[in-house]
């Protein structure tokens, strides 16, 4: 028998059994699905976006801020390039910090399971969880491969996010039978969607984006990347990591033209080409059919338009406001949001404060981070963390 079980072979399961490994522990990965690490293998369009070099905990959100520091600072993501560079594996920045595999997200699991090998870790896929409890000797796990007992149970399942990928809330489960507190989980860094008036009003956007607007939620929360129109709503960079601080009945705010002054812009726009119109005024800097929108019963030329009417444009292109009626949900959102309170965690090791030997690393936790390697980062760091201690 192992002295450590680990549910969950994604990149905090598999980084937490190579440390624990390394300290000469016997420890055994099992997982459901057929192949380890799946959500890797699909992550950062099959590049795998694996750190973030802009790291900080203003990055994640949590209802418990300082949680995610002692991890952070103790694993870097220097530490898991230094990691990457070892095993050759070549990679880029791609834009805000972001790290990518220059071939492919198989040389990350690959590097993983590499590991594993190296320090006696077994990993054993399509294996399904029964039941979990707790023995005199530590755990006891039934399994469809049979039952393992354990004095040490590290529990890397991840959240409900991308079901398709075999995703549960079993992690959620296992803390709630232990009687762990919950933070009430949801989609994150996900798509939203409107409601069929506002869906009506803006379909011949769909399939539209803008390069780089700024979004900002009803909280002050401002993101500046690209947006994206879908025939459900609206999508890209920027709005995936609006929706993590976006709640029902809140309006979002979309800046189109930051940076400059549109209003200053549009009367400078008058005194240049008069002649030409509003309408071809915007589509200047905006996708034509998004301009033809934000000008909308604003006909003729821009040398016509008087200043109250380029201050309105102005405001539709710098404060448009929509109220999404909700979001995609699980089913295409990156990260789960919520999950198990830090509260009942130490954040230097991630053991269960109310029963000894239970650990829970990742996603299954109450920090999620933003878009960009910030959560595949935190899968790291945190498993790091208890690899040191399980």
């Amino acid at each position: 028998m192992p002295d450590v079980l680990i549910i969950g072979a994604g990149a905090a399961g598999l980084m937490c059994a190579i440390e624990a490994g390394k300290r000469g522990r016997s420890v055994l990965v099992i997982d459901h699905a057929v192949k380890p690490a799946e959500k890797i293998r699909i992550s950062g369009g099959g590049r795998c976006n694996f750190t973030n070099i802009n790291t900080a905990p203003d990055r994640f959100l949590s209802q418990n801020p300082h949680f995610c520091k002692s991890a952070l600072s103790r694993y870097t993501p220097q530490d898991f390039i230094a990691l990457v560079d070892r095993h050759g594996i070549k990679w880029h920045e791609k834009t805000l910090g972001q790290l990518f595999c220059d071939n492919s997200a198989a040389d990350i699991i690959n590097m993983l399971l590499a590991e594993c090998r190296d320090h006696g870790v077994i990993v054993q896929t399509q294996t399904t969880t029964d039941k979990i409890e707790k023995s005199d000797n530590g755990f006891s796990v039934s399994t469809s491969k049979g039952i393992y007992e354990a004095s040490t149970l590290v529990i890397a399942t991840g959240g409900p996010s991308i079901p398709k990928m075999g995703s549960s809330a079993f992690g959620y489960e296992t803390a709630q039978q232990f009687g762990l507190n919950m933070i009430a989980p949801r989609a994150g860094l996900v798509p939203l969607i409107f409601d069929p008036i506002v869906l009506n009003d803006t379909k011949d956007l769909s399939g539209l984006s803008v390069e780089m607007a700024e979004v900002t939620s009803e909280n002050g929360k401002t993101f500046r990347e690209a947006v994206l129109f879908t025939h459900r709503g609206i999508s890209g960079p920027a709005i995936l990591q609006i929706s993590s601080y976006w709640n029902p009945g809140e309006d979002i705010a979309i800046d189109l033209l930051p940076g400059p002054d549109a209003f200053a812009w549009l009367k400078d726009q008058r005194k240049a080409q008069p002649k030409t119109s509003v309408e071809n005024v915007v589509a200047g800097v905006l996708p034509k059919r998004l301009a033809q929108y934000m000008a909308d019963g604003l006909d003729g030329n821009i040398a016509d338009a008087s200043d109250k009417i380029l201050k309105e444009l102005a405001g539709r292109l710098q404060n448009w406001r929509i109220k999404p009626s909700g979001s995609e949900g699980y089913r295409t959102a990156e990260v789960t949001l919520g999950g198990i309170d830090t509260n009942e965690l130490s954040s230097k090791t991630f053991e269960s404060r109310k029963v000894p030997g239970l650990y829970f690393i990742g996603e299954v936790v109450d920090v999620t981070g933003h878009l960009g390697g910030y959560n595949f980062q935190w899968a790291w760091s945190s498993g790091w963390c208890a690899g040191q201690a399980v």
